[in-house]
This record gives structure tokens, C-alpha cells and sequence, in this order.
């Protein structure tokens, strides 16, 4: 008697040699990368390489290094305090899209596993402020919003209440 069960996408695209080969690609691109680079807090980026390797094999039903590790994923939560706009996305995007193309994978496993680099990026954003990258001393950049000594500051001058038209009857 044989074991039924179908195979996780982990194994069928090749295991962790497949996502070790998709991580050290996707990181040579953010290497150079002006915006991307100084998001990463070390200045090697093996730590970076390392975590997001054991988060895609989880993710994908290998090992749960990760979470045995570091805990429940909470992607938006840990990038959180980086600035993280469209052109952010755009260039995480175009690098993690280099090395998909790398790895020449079956055109559905292709599909499936851009589809969701694709929505996880998306859902990375967390600022369209044009300006501002990586951390600042107390997280996030001073573009994105009042730093914790002005918790509950208004975010910019505009009054909170508009007032009503000059020339308008009150």
C-alpha cells in the first residue's frame, strides 16, 4: 500500500534547495538596490536570507523552522516600522520576479508561486509617502506619521473640522 497524499507545493517545486536558490537570487538584487537596502538592518544580509528562506518553505509546507524560531509569521506587523510605498513593492517585485524567472519552474507552479509574492507585497504597503526610508531611531520614518513624544498629534496643520464657507449662513 502506498501513501495517497498529494505532495505540499514545498516538494514539488524541489524543496529547500529551490527556495535557497529563489532567496540568494531575489538578494543580489536588493544588494544594489538604493531603497531596498537600507531596510535591511544588518549589514550582511545572510540573517535577511535566512528568514525569509525558512518563511517561504513554511509557507509552502516545509519545515516550521520559522515559526519554531520566531513565532507566528505577522508580516505586516514586522514591516511595520520600514517605509514600505509603491516603489518599494515595485522594486521587491522586480527582483523577487528576476528570481522566479530563475528558477524555471512549471508554468503553473510559476503562476502560483508569483501570484502570491505578488498579494503578499501589496499587503506589505504601508505608506504612499514619496520620501523616507527604512527605520528611524523609534521605527517607522518621520514621514509617516507623529513620533511617540507627539503621540496624538494631528499628522499635519490641516484642521481637523472644516469650517464652514465664509459667505454660508451658519
Amino acid at each position: 500500500m502506498t501513501d495517497a497524499s498529494p505532495l505540499s507545493f514545498y516538494d514539488e517545486v524541489g524543496g529547500h534547495d529551490t527556495f535557497v536558490r529563489l532567496v540568494d537570487a531575489f538578494y543580489r538584487g536588493v544588494a544594489g538596490d538604493e531603497v531596498l537596502k537600507p531596510m535591511y538592518p544588518e549589514e550582511d544580509l545572510g540573517p535577511a536570507k535566512v528568514r525569509l528562506t525558512m518563511f517561504l518553505e513554511q509557507y509552502w509546507g516545509g519545515p516550521s523552522t520559522y515559526s519554531e524560531q520566531r513565532g507566528h509569521p505577522r508580516l505586516r506587523m514586522r514591516h511595520a516600522p520600514f517605509h514600505v510605498n509603491p516603489d518599494a513593492r515595485d522594486r521587491w517585485l522586480a527582483h523577487m520576479r528576476a528570481a522566479v524567472d530563475e528558477l524555471r519552474l512549471p508554468p503553473l507552479h510559476e503562476a502560483t508561486l508569483w501570484d502570491y509574492l505578488q498579494r503578499a507585497a501589496q499587503a506589505m504597503v504601508n505608506t504612499f509617502e514619496p520620501t523616507g526610508i527604512g527605520p528611524a531611531a523609534g521605527g517607522r520614518d518621520a514621514a509617516s506619521g507623529p513620533s511617540p513624544r507627539e503621540a496624538g498629534a494631528p499628522r499635519s496643520s490641516l484642521p481637523l473640522v472644516a469650517e464652514p464657507p465664509a459667505d454660508t449662513p451658519s
